[in-house]
């Protein structure tokens, strides 16, 4: 997901600053607190029995904290029982037709597209710079690699798929052959009001605040990417930057746009 501005916002609470020595995660260099921070600040926190990182919104203490989970919930239902490679996000991608593309999701957030995209058989390099997203990222592929190791072949080929990296896209630079594929998930563009949006997608546009560098990754990856480009956006979204995809996959919320630059291989 695009840099938070205001990184000061975070406390990391000492149980969680733990957690992470034990796990060899990198935490941001923020202030360590444990008194409350005003109501619209957030907080780094170990969740407990073994649930890892979470960040929890003090101002909405009825929320479960946010945490990255690759094994259960909603991403392990879609891993087992989703649309496999005819959804819209493989063929954005081209994996319906050309599997074990390599990818780079530049804006990978909470790493759900970049997991699904693993799943149909991409080799994905998640890009992540915000301070506090990247090490709740980085913790619960590394739980996911625990488990998986123990019980589930099949999950932890997947999870080998992935690579992680703590670093502002525009900074990256391939160290072989450039991705074939770059997938951008910028913040979505304000939503009217009445639009229901998930708590974790609150959560998210708290922390980060809004998006003032989407514009600036769709030149990068258009002149970084082998193949094409993809940016997911809201479905009545203008086109990033004003710039008009090759073609669009249109779904009932979002949309995929397209940018050809050459043929997928194969």
């Amino acid at each position: 997901m695009p840099p938070s501005d205001t990184p000061s916002l975070i406390c990391i609470h000492p149980e969680a600053a733990a957690y992470a020595a034990v796990q060899d995660l990198v935490l941001p260099a923020l202030p360590v607190r444990s008194e409350p921070w005003p109501d619209d600040r957030m907080q780094l926190v170990q969740v407990p029995a073994g649930g890892g990182l979470g960040l929890r919104w003090l101002a909405q203490p009825r929320m479960h904290p946010l945490r990255v989970e690759f094994v259960d919930g909603a991403l392990g239902h879609r891993r087992l029982y989703g649309g496999g490679r005819q959804q819209d996000l493989s063929r954005a991608c081209g994996l319906h037709e050309h599997p074990q593309l390599s990818v780079v999701d530049a804006t990978a957030g909470l790493g759900r597209d970049a997991f699904i995209l693993a799943t149909l058989g991409a080799r994905v390099t998640l890009l992540e710079r915000d301070p506090v997203i990247h090490p709740m990222l980085l913790d619960g592929w590394q739980r996911a690699c625990r488990a998986a190791a123990a019980a589930d072949p099949e999950l932890a080929a997947v999870l080998a798929c992935m690579s992680i990296e703590a670093l502002d896209a525009r900074a990256w630079a391939p160290t072989g052959a450039a991705p074939q594929v770059i997938y951008l998930d910028p913040m979505f563009p304000p939503r009217d009001k009445s639009a229901a949006v998930k708590a974790d997608m609150q959560m998210l546009h708290a922390l980060a605040g809004p998006d003032t560098q989407a514009e600036g990754l769709l030149d990068w990856a258009l002149a970084t990417a082998l193949c094409r480009v993809v940016v997911k956006r809201p479905r009545r979204a203008p086109p990033l930057n004003d710039r008009a995809p090759s073609h669009q996959l249109t779904g009932k919320r979002n949309r995929f746009d397209v940018y050809t630059l050459r043929r997928l291989p194969g």
